[in-house]
């Protein structure tokens, strides 16, 4: 491969998946609109580590505007697209359902057909273990995924039924990874881990909905990207999940916290918001066998990478504004 379209390039996983396809002298059209979801601070912070390389042409678009997306195609020759442009938030999208189904469906959509139109053979769509709902556990692949608890997941299960028909109807090679619950350096200031790093070094009071004692399948975001990446293999149609397998409380992850920096947090308990999950986990037996990929970071040293990072970057962190 010489060229990759990644949309949502300037977002967390966007731009680390970016670097990795850099790294291996594959150039990136990084595509992101640069939304306010979050502090916009963040997202030019991590464009400016990916415009050093002459390799990254980068283009503030939307990829919910069809005829922006299909100037892009035809301004470039692509061999692949990587789709992580999308509205993230469970409990955002049920405030504004609307700009979910923009972005992760109809976006999705638009970057399809453009794909048929200009014989872009190779597709691969970032999804979410949040599809999976209340479903036993470890989730696998085969499990029913149409009963979404939040129009975030029901968007995003717009776009993999989406991916199918393009598949069906035109030969499209389509991949699609189900990430669980990423945290890393430089991540999403409206994830938990983020805001308690943030919090737990300023002393002040953090937020946990319900006991505490839910759990997630924590994935490290070096690890999520090199997933992604071997989604670029060809497959026909598959999904995979890409999770750590070991799925760990909330409460003992604040621990790990605690105990990197050096600090005890104040804790506020909250109810749990009906669209949260109690847990959950993945079954990654399938990525394992078919992209030969196996999660590297355990919970305790990808705690200790991302409070290193959050010490690295204090004053900067300290300067984004909350999220909403």
């Amino acid at each position: 491969m010489k060229t990759v379209l990644v949309t949502g390039c300037a977002g967390f996983i966007g731009c680390k998946v970016s670097e990795k396809l850099l790294e291996e002298n594959i150039g990136v059209v990084g595509v992101d609109n640069m939304n306010d979801y979050y502090d916009m601070k963040l997202k030019l912070w991590r464009l400016d580590q990916l415009k050093k390389n002459n390799q990254f042409v980068f283009h503030q678009r939307d990829i919910g505007n069809f005829q922006e997306v299909k100037t892009i195609f035809a301004n470039h020759q692509l061999d692949a697209v990587i789709n992580l442009a999308a509205r993230a938030g469970v409990r955002a999208s049920v405030e504004d359902p609307w700009a979910y189904l923009d972005t992760n469906t109809k976006g999705t959509l638009n970057l399809l057909e453009c794909c048929k139109e200009f014989d872009v053979k190779k597709f691969v769509l970032a999804s979410t273990s949040s599809l999976y709902g209340f479903n036993e556990m470890p989730s696998r692949e085969t499990d029913r995924t149409d009963t979404p608890l939040a129009p975030y997941s029901a968007t995003k299960k717009g776009a993999e039924v989406f991916c199918f028909s393009y598949h069906y109807l035109f030969g499209l090679d389509i991949s699609i990874p189900r990430y669980f619950t990423v945290y890393g350096p430089a991540g999403r200031p409206d994830m938990s881990i983020f805001i308690f790093i943030k919090n737990i070094d300023n002393g002040l009071p953090i937020t946990v909905f319900g006991d505490g004692k839910q759990k997630r399948d924590f994935s490290f975001i070096d690890d999520i990207a090199d997933g992604t990446l071997k989604c670029l293999q060809p497959f026909g149609y598959e999904i995979f999940n890409l999770g750590n397998d070991n799925s760990v409380e909330l409460m003992y992850v604040i621990n790990l916290i605690e105990d990197a920096l050096g600090k005890k947090a104040l804790i506020k308990f909250s109810p749990r918001h009906p669209a949260d999950v109690v847990a959950t986990w993945a079954d990654i037996e399938k990525s394992k066998a078919k992209l030969s990929w196996y999660p590297k970071t355990t919970i305790e040293d990808g705690i200790k990478k991302t409070v290193q990072w959050y010490f690295e970057n204090r004053d900067f962190v300290k300067s984004l504004r909350n999220p909403s």
